[in-house]
């Protein structure tokens, strides 16, 4: 046998001195008490990669053969050999194939024995070496696994449901899509944490909504709560096409060639009428909040016009009247995952988060302010509960001004009337630059500058009378700072941020797995207001909220409208308005007529949550202060894009 190399006899020892680290610091009864925070004590380079397909109990396909899912496993290799069990960290995603996650758009990479090399993301970078398993699960009909894609419906939350159950010893998983070999997860104590971004971050919400044992927590980030408000608003369509586009788009090929039912199902269930049918109540995860046993950290962005912060309003409001323990952090970013926006805090903060809810341990986080909110680019505030214990609902109504169109808002109810035509090729941006000015395409109502900071923490309403000229109207409500301010761009390519050339490294790399990401970089805008929070809604569907109908020219309907949940400090010297208009331009398509509508003011208001109620408003709006400067139209980048159908 040849005489070991200097180089062989160090690797030996190094190897040995880690395993008896990785010992020391994850025995229970270790000298030094209780562990605060898991160490990255474990080698990435020699972990365990293993695929198994997890059978979901469901034949979507109707193939006659329940469905299997693939789910691509990286754990590390030293706990079993101490017999000591590992949580997981899971990500179930349509994307591994058709499209990638993450700014860098990564995708699954795989060995000739069908075993992943490269897994998107820096979660198994970072977690496997501090004890966790990462598990990046195909949705039924995407990359290896069987099905349909069925757009939050039955399979594709069962999809990732499935492996919850078999990490947690109720389902049965086998070596291979076809085989008969069965394979057991007896690495795992089954503690599970779901973790995704988009349609990854609402299978997480979907799956907590079954209530299913072993979920311990849930991170969605700019996450869908109820499909139906990701296509319509209150029965205004918000996009050109329903989920059918959706899952055409990351079928499988063979997956495509045999869920042409699903498709005609999706297509048939979704009209495009905006009513509300079964297959959107089967999508609808905030009516099981009640449900929901896991803890859950939401992140979002405020500026997010793909998946809309009504999602996150409703989804939150259940969660905490259901009691279930809560985190959250919004951004003032579009569409944009926190590792872009705010890296090592995010990292940090989720470490010690699966530390607590997944290893256990007292690292203190669970005492921490709940919220985390971006009150201009990279300026971060802490909330100790969110919204703010002294948050009231205040009702602030308009009542007409010296010029038609442009009107006062306050707290005294007033008469008067306000008219506007639907001008599709005008919206949110075009109203609010010009404000001050009678207009015809909206009714604007301001209240005088002011004299405090006024902060809005929640979810608003509008309630209006209008009256319109013809059979279909669309409204749209919004909320605007009008004043100076540098923001986010969330109007940019980016949504708020730039990608930059440079590197930085997360976790421990392999031959086939870099750690290392693109930077960023807050991309900002001067402004000279900012729209704060909106709310869209089809007239007709006023007497029923499920199902719209046809209007009567001439007579008046009263419909509230839900506005996106937000957390905006409108500062002193600056102006909050209200507008209400139609169409909004590449955020709501129009109506089918081309509707004048009258405004009853004296049965129209905006119910707004302000930090400290009716008195913080009555005070911010006394006296006299310096006068906000006249807004301007803003640079076309700020402008909000055609918004996506790609969640």
């Amino acid at each position: 046998m040849p005489k070991p190399t200097r180089f062989t006899t160090w690797r030996t020892l190094v190897t040995a001195a880690v395993a008896a680290l990785a010992a020391a610091l994850l025995t229970p009864a270790a000298a030094h008490g209780t562990p605060r925070e898991s160490r990255p004590v474990y080698s990435y380079e020699h972990a365990i990669r293993e695929a198994v397909w997890v059978d979901t109990g469901y034949d979507g396909d109707g193939d006659g053969r329940t469905d299997r899912v693939a789910a691509d496993i990286v754990r590390p290799r030293e706990p079993a050999a101490h017999g000591r069990k590992v949580p997981v960290i899971m990500d179930a995603s349509p994307y591994y194939s058709c499209c990638g996650r993450g700014n860098e758009s990564q995708k699954k990479t795989y060995d000739t024995h069908g075993h992943v090399v490269g897994m998107p993301l820096f979660y198994d970078n970072y977690f496997v070496p501090r004890g966790y398993a990462f598990v990046g699960v195909d949705l039924a009909g995407t990359n290896r696994s069987d099905g349909c894609v069925d757009v939050g419906g039955r399979s594709d939350v069962l999809s990732a449901k499935a492996v919850v159950d078999w990490l947690n010893g109720r389902a049965r998983a086998y070596t291979s899509r076809t085989g008969t070999t069965t394979v057991e997860a007896g690495w795992t104590n089954g503690r599970t944490g779901m973790i995704g971004k988009s349609w990854d971050g609402t299978i997480a919400n979907g799956v907590a909504a079954t209530g299913v044992k072993g979920l311990k927590t849930v991170v969605p980030i700019s996450a869908i709560s109820s499909w139906y408000d990701y296509y319509f608003q209150q029965g205004a369509p918000l996009y050109d096409s329903g989920p059918e586009w959706l899952s055409d788009y990351v079928d499988s090929p063979d997956a495509r060639a045999r869920c042409a039912a699903v498709q005609r199902q999706l297509v048939d269930g979704a009209p495009r009428s905006g009513d509300w049918t079964p297959l959107w109540t089967a999508r609808d995860y905030v009516k099981d909040a009640k449900k929901v046993r896991a803890s859950v950290f939401l992140v979002h962005g405020m500026q997010d016009l793909n998946v809309r912060t009504k999602h996150l309003g409703q989804w939150w409001d259940a969660l905490a009247k259901n009691g279930v323990h809560r985190k959250i952090w919004l951004s003032q970013t579009g569409h944009v995952d926190p590792f872009d926006f705010r890296r090592g805090a995010w990292v940090d903060t989720l470490h010690r988060w699966f530390d607590h809810e997944l290893l256990g341990y007292d690292n203190g986080i669970d005492r921490e302010p709940m919220a985390d909110i971006e009150r201009g680019p990279d300026q971060w505030v802490t909330s100790p509960v969110w919204p703010p214990r002294d948050t009231r609902a205040t009702v602030l109504r308009p009542a007409p001004g010296d010029r038609p169109g442009t009107g006062t808002l306050g707290l005294r109810r007033a008469g008067g009337t306000a008219t506007f035509t639907d001008d599709p090729a005008h919206g949110e941006t075009d109203w609010a630059a010009h404000l001050d000015q009678p207009t015809p395409d909206k009714a604007g109502f301001t209240t005088v500058p002011l004299t405090r900071d006024l902060r809005l923490s929640g979810s608003a309403q509008v309630t209006v009378t209008a009256t319109p000229t013809t059979a279909t109207a669309h409204l749209s409500a919004v909320l605007v700072d009008v004043g100076p301010a540098t923001i986010r761009d969330y109007g940019d390519a980016g949504e708020g941020i730039t990608t930059l050339t440079d590197r930085t490294c997360w976790g421990a790399s392999s031959a086939g797995d870099s750690a290392c990401f693109l930077t960023t970089r807050a991309k900002t805008t001067d402004v000279g207001f900012t729209v704060v929070s909106r709310g869209w809604a089809d007239l007709g569907t006023s007497a029923h909220a499920g199902k719209g109908g046809p209007l009567t020219p001439g007579r008046p309907y009263t419909l509230t409208v839900d506005l996106a949940a937000t957390d905006h400090v409108v500062p002193r010297g600056h102006r909050l308005a209200l507008i209400v208009a139609g169409t909004d331009k590449d955020l709501i398509d129009p109506p089918s007529t081309t509707p004048t509508l009258t405004l009853d003011l004296s049965r129209t208001s905006a119910r707004v949550p302000l930090a400290g109620g009716p008195a913080a408003f009555a005070r911010a709006t006394a006296g006299a202060a310096a006068p906000a400067p006249r807004p301007t139209a803003p640079a076309a980048a700020h402008t909000p894009r055609p918004t996506s159908r790609i969640p």
